[in-house]
Formats: structure tokens, C-alpha cells, sequence
């Protein structure tokens, strides 16, 4: 697994308080949010790295077990216990530092066979003692696109080896995370599998904008109808609706249709709102006729 440290992640000292932590990753969550950075494609993975570094490093707890054993912090339990079975059974092992890492290393007062069923315990072999260990934890991308995401859907991907089929509720956000339990790398001595973390991006094949779970488009709509009023047939991601046009409708009027956004994640029946941009459009390549009668329009007014 590759070492990410999370206090460079969020620019902060190891040292840092807690409302240090808070301010970082605040800042750079605005900064680097894939919604305000559509045109570049690392922004959804920065903004997953700054979500990670956080969640730990925010953590009084998570980030103590990665202040001692750095990108195998998760591990720490395990190892723990490891360390409890072995002094109970031995009274004389002592090992110290980072256990699965660069720069580990063991003091040992024991016998021949106290350290072959110390090894045997935390790696496996065929020591007297072996010690049940839950598997690696395993973290994959899947990538979909919005108007899946917009629906309730099934999905089947394989991971190390695995063919994997799951139901997505609708309304998955990109960056979002989730935990598929007992999916991950097979245990040690007949221990639990690990668990298998999938993190959703999510490439948007629309002509919609998405923040949270509100949509927004731009719609032309013709000059005539915007001084005159009328109706006008605009998209949806749930089909398409006709809506009245206020005559001396302004460029630039934002009009909001309630409950025709993005779906609310694992919230059935609830959306957000749909927001539509009046773009008018002025008419090109004028007849004479036509001119004329913008010029006695403009007489007029």
C-alpha cells in the first residue's frame, strides 16, 4: 500500500490542534471540490485524498493509531492483539516499533521456540501457535456516469479475482465512498476476510450541473417568445417538461422546478431542484423587412 501522509495532504505540522485540521481541510475542500473544478480531471482525486487525510487526522483516535504505524494504522488492532496473545503466553517477547513497515524492528528475550511461534502467530507458518487474523482491506474505483448514477441500478465488477455484483441506490455523489464488508484480501489462519472499499467517480455525460442535489442548465430560449410570452419544452434528467414563459422574460432569469433535480441518496422518493437559465437569443441574418421593423420599433419606444 502506498505511504500517503495525510498531514502534507491537508498542509498542516504533526503537531497541529484539531482546529488547525479543521481550518486545512475547509479551505482546500472549497478549493478543490470536483463541482467548482469540472475541467480538470485530479480534482475528484485530490478532493478524495483531502477527505481521507481528514477523516483520520480529525479522529483522536484514528489519528493516534497513525501517528504510530503510519500508512498501516488500520492494522493496529491486529497487532495489539497479537502483542496481548504473545506476552500471555510467553511473559519474555517484546517487539517495538512500526510492525509491518520500513525501519521495524524486534527486541527479543525469548526462547527458540517462543520466536517461532511469535512469527508463526503475526505471518502464518506452521508454528504450534497460530493466531487468527482478519484480511487486508482492499480499495477500488468505479467509475459510472450521471445519468446512472441518477437511477437505482446494478453493477458487476471483478476485484482481485472476484466477480462482484451490487444494487447502487440513486443519488451516489462523486468521491462518495462505501464499505462492501468481508469483500477484501482473505484472512490468516481462518480469520475474517477484510473488507472491500469502493469509491465512486462519476463522469457527467449531461448537459446538467450538479451541486449536491440540485441540477442547473442553461436554456436557449428565442427573443420573440421572451418579449411575447409562451411556452417552451426544456429538458430534465426525468424527461422533458413544458413551462410558461412570462412575457418580457429578462436574459439571464433563473426559474426553479421543484423536485426535478438529482434523487437524495437512499431517501426514495425525494430530489432536489432543477434550476433553468434563461439564455435569449437574438436573431442573425436580418432580412431588409425585418430591419425596418426593428427600426420602427425602435422609433416607437
Amino acid at each position: 500500500m502506498e505511504y500517503i501522509d495525510y498531514y502534507k495532504t491537508l498542509g498542516v505540522n504533526k503537531d497541529a490542534s484539531a482546529d488547525d485540521i479543521r481550518k486545512a481541510y475547509r479551505k482546500l475542500a472549497r478549493k478543490h471540490h470536483p463541482d467548482l473544478n469540472p475541467d480538470n480531471p485530479e480534482a475528484g482525486r485530490t478532493f478524495q485524498q483531502i477527505n481521507e487525510a481528514n477523516e483520520v487526522l480529525s479522529d483522536p483516535e484514528k489519528r493516534k493509531k497513525y501517528d504510530q504505524y503510519g500508512k498501516d494504522w488500520k492494522h493496529a488492532e491486529q497487532f495489539e492483539e497479537a502483542r496481548r496473545q504473545q506476552n500471555a503466553y510467553s511473559g519474555q517477547t517484546r517487539y517495538e516499533g512500526h510492525p509491518f513497515g520500513e525501519g521495524q524492528h524486534y527486541t527479543y528475550s525469548g526462547g527458540e521456540d517462543d520466536f517461532s511461534d511469535f512469527f508463526s502467530s503475526m505471518f502464518g507458518g506452521s508454528g504450534g501457535r497460530q493466531g487468527r487474523f482478519r484480511g487486508q482491506d482492499i480499495h477500488a474505483k468505479l467509475e459510472i456516469t450521471l445519468s446512472q448514477a441518477y437511477t437505482t441500478h446494478q453493477q458487476t465488477f471483478t476485484v482481485n479475482g472476484q466477480n462482484i455484483r451490487i444494487t447502487l441506490p440513486a443519488g451516489i455523489e462523486n468521491g462518495q465512498e462505501i464499505k462492501l464488508a468481508h469483500y477484501g484480501g482473505p484472512g490468516m489462519n481462518g480469520g475474517p476476510k477484510g473488507d472491500l472499499y469502493i469509491t465512486f467517480g462519476i463522469k457527467n455525460d449531461t448537459n446538467f450541473t450538479r451541486k449536491g442535489n440540485d441540477l442547473y442548465s442553461d436554456v436557449p430560449l428565442d427573443l420573440y417568445k421572451a418579449m411575447l410570452g409562451g411556452e417552451q419544452v426544456v429538458d430534465t434528467l426525468g424527461g422533458k417538461v413544458k413551462l410558461k414563459i412570462a412575457p418580457e422574460t429578462q436574459n439571464g432569469v433563473t426559474v426553479r422546478l421543484k423536485g426535478k433535480g438529482f434523487p437524495v441518496y437512499k431517501k426514495e422518493g425525494m430530489f432536489g431542484d432543477l434550476y433553468i437559465t434563461w439564455q435569449i437569443k437574438l436573431p442573425t441574418n436580418l432580412s431588409e423587412k425585418e430591419k425596418a421593423l426593428f427600426q420602427q420599433l425602435s422609433d416607437e419606444r
